[in-house]
Order: structure tokens, then C-alpha cells, then sequence
């Protein structure tokens, strides 16, 4: 039987860019917490939105950086559409 950590993480562009904007070792840091969110999608957000098409993007705070993302519980996939230094 299947996990639910058996999600699969994906990242748009923008989280993509923002990656390779850090230096390696932040790039590792970032990198992991991101794949943590698979492990449960349903972590309580910090704070919600809607895209333009009505879907709903989580934000959550982890280690002094806001991640946007999606879940699609249907395929299992968690999309991060962004990332963000706190300010």
C-alpha cells in the first residue's frame, strides 16, 4: 500500500530561479525543505491565496523562507511555485 509521502515534488520556473540565485550550501538547505512538503501536503499553511484561476496557494514559512505551492491530491504532486526570502 502506498505512502502518503509517495507525493511528488515539482517546481515551476520561478522556484527554479530562485535556486540557482544561492550559494550551494543555501541551494542544499532550500532544496530539502522543499522536498519535506511531500511527507505531509497537508501541513498547516501560514496563510492562504487564490491563483487567477481560483486554485488555491498555500504559503508556508520554514526556515526564514515563504513557499507558495499547490497540491494536486489527485496525481499526488506538490507544485512550489515560488519561494521567497521572509522580509
Amino acid at each position: 500500500m502506498a505512502s502518503r509521502s509517495a507525493y511528488e515534488t515539482l517546481f515551476a520556473a520561478a522556484a527554479v530561479e530562485f535556486f540557482t540565485s544561492l550559494s550551494g550550501r543555501r541551494q542544499r538547505k532550500r532544496f530539502d525543505s522543499a522536498h519535506g512538503l511531500p511527507v505531509d501536503p497537508s501541513l498547516v499553511q501560514n496563510f492562504g491565496t487564490a491563483d487567477s484561476s481560483g486554485r488555491e496557494i498555500s504559503h508556508l514559512m520554514i526556515d526564514g523562507f515563504i513557499f507558495e505551492y499547490w497540491v494536486d491530491h489527485a496525481v499526488k504532486q506538490v507544485i512550489i511555485t515560488e519561494i521567497d526570502n521572509v522580509e
